[in-house]
């Protein structure tokens, strides 16, 4: 069978998917939640958390094959960072593309999330989530993320991808205070709606800021955790290398 890696057009369309249903289920559950449990926050974190928790697992199983999955720039950021000099991970361009694809295609999800609920295609959020625990927060969990990701590539169990990631935002949904976004294109695409789920244009940039730094803490914590794997795999989240063409 043969084992190409796919286009980078077929990968960049299916960065773009991803990321706009990430986002229109984020969005589109938050409202919802809204609607339906007015009066109870924790209630309506559940019901968002869980159902962008199934989400992002079915994703990864359909998408991973075809670009890795990421839907993310720092996760396409740490993929070419780790892979430089193995040549194993995404070059420089293809770095450009993906996160390009991954933030158009965040900013759709939330005009789509909007318009499904019968509100303003597109709107700015007024929701100011910016202190020090929430930017905390923000390193945790995208630390978190890049560690499982690398640390399934590595050891060769990037199949349980779907399951692990799935699972650590969801987790991280509830402990950390800001909810994890732990996404760069998300945080931007969720300042297009003032509902729930939005960020005020203001705090975007700390989040994102955060969540570059706990990228690059992950991949400290992977060269210290797996200091003689590094030329296993830093094509993630899913080996896309072995995709039929």
């Amino acid at each position: 069978m043969k084992t190409t890696t796919p286009p980078l057009t077929r990968r960049l369309a299916a960065e773009a998917l991803g990321s706009a249903t990430l986002v229109a289920v984020v969005v589109g559950s938050g409202i919802a939640a809204q609607q339906l449990s007015p009066h109870d926050t924790g209630l309506q974190l559940l019901e968002n958390s869980t159902t962008t928790v199934f989400d992002l697992g079915v994703l990864i199983l359909i998408l991973g094959p075809v670009s890795g999955a990421h839907f993310n720039p720092v996760v396409s950021l740490a993929d070419w960072l780790a892979g430089r000099h193995t040549r194993t991970g995404l070059t420089g361009l293809h770095l450009t593309a993906y996160c390009a694809a991954q933030s158009l295609g965040a900013i759709t999800g939330a005009v789509i999330a909007n318009v499904m609920f019968d509100q303003a295609a597109v709107q700015i959020s007024t929701h100011h989530r910016l202190t020090g625990g929430h930017l905390l927060g923000e390193i945790v969990a995208t630390a978190g993320l890049i560690v499982i990701v690398f640390a399934l590539a590595r050891t060769g169990r990037a199949v349980l991808a779907p399951v692990a990631v799935a699972a650590w935002i969801g987790a991280a949904y509830w402990f950390t205070s800001s909810t994890s976004f732990a996404n760069p294109a998300v945080t931007l695409g969720r300042i297009f709606t003032d509902t729930f789920a939005g960020i005020a244009p203001a705090s975007a940039p700390g989040f994102v800021a955060a969540q570059l730094i706990g990228a690059l803490i992950g991949l400290g914590l992977i060269a210290i955790l797996y200091p003689r794997t590094a030329v296993a795999a830093d094509n993630v989240v899913i080996p896309h290398h072995l995709a039929a063409d």
